[in-house]
């Protein structure tokens, strides 16, 4: 279990700071450190539409396209802002505590999911040379997806350059039953889609699997949910993926359904023992807003 509390700079992810509208700094406890956010949906659209998402797509978007030349523009300043350690000077950054004061990684995660973006190959690309130029070698470059889209070729194609360039897949599985997948990350896209994926990708590479269980209607996952998630775990595992190990998250910001709530810590930490009994697989436990 990840047991430091949150700090302000935990509950503070605004995409646009500074006049910036694709880059943009956070600390990630996931990261355990300063992780550097590349937005590539700044229209706010995506293919699921989770009870939990804290972005707020009511309000109509700054920008609607991607502008590569501002992405390497606004990449390179917060890289130089990091690197003169102004970052910290500022709230809520300021918080920060000195073993996170270190760049973990360059994040294709936004308002949307990243591989939807019409670019994202060149976005790869861009990312991976404007790393090698500025951040250390160990510095990764993380893609935060839902994994619909990892079957598309020029994602498969933009996959092989972040795996030459510290790269690192954290893929969402939410759900185990269509049916809980369906009231929790209301999507068009099947289940079965995202766990071939998942299988593919896997196969190919080692991946985090990264999932978000919380209370929804007052009631944590049940029994059944939990088996089946648990039956597609044992299933990659029996395939021969390559799962690095499962972040067992819970509900940290504001979420816009009131009935979707933060698991207390001591169920989080049920289901991650749990998950490391019935899988072997290594499990990182991060709390929320719930005691």
């Amino acid at each position: 279990m990840n047991n430091e509390p949150l700090i302000p700079a935990h509950r503070d992810h605004r995409r646009q700071r500074h006049n910036r509208l694709f880059v943009y700094p956070v600390i990630s406890r996931r990261a355990r450190g300063v992780s550097i956010g590349i937005n590539l949906n700044p229209d706010k659209v995506c293919n699921f539409d989770c009870v939990y998402c804290e972005v707020d797509r009511q309000s109509k978007p700054l920008i609607r396209q991607v502008d590569l030349t501002l992405v390497e523009n606004e990449l390179r300043k917060v890289l130089a802002f990091y690197r003169s350690g102004d970052l910290f000077k500022h709230p809520p950054f300021d918080s920060t505590p000195a073993p996170w004061r270190r760049l973990n990684d360059i994040a294709f995660s936004g308002e949307g999911e990243p591989t939807s973006c019409p670019v994202f190959l060149e976005a790869a690309t861009l990312a991976a040379r404007i790393k090698d130029e500025m951040a250390d070698a160990s510095v990764k470059i993380v893609l935060i997806t839902n994994a619909t889209l990892l079957d598309r070729p020029k994602v498969r194609q933009a996959l092989k350059i972040l795996d030459d360039h510290q790269g690192e897949i954290w893929a969402k599985l939410d759900a185990g039953t269509e049916d809980h997948y369906r009231l929790v990350n209301r999507s068009n896209v099947k289940l079965e889609r995202i766990l071939k994926n998942i299988e593919t990708t896997a196969l190919e590479r080692p991946i985090h699997i990264q999932s978000l269980f919380f209370r929804l209607h007052g009631q944590p996952p049940d029994n059944q949910e939990m088996d089946a998630y648990l039956g597609h775990l044992q299933h990659f595992l029996s395939k021969g993926c390559q799962i690095k190990e499962v972040q067992v998250y819970t509900i940290a910001r504001p979420t816009p359904e009131a009935y979707a709530t933060a698991l207390p810590s001591v169920e989080l930490r049920r289901l991650g023992e749990l998950i490391r009994s019935k899988t072997g697989i290594p499990v990182q436990c991060y709390a929320g807003n719930a005691g």
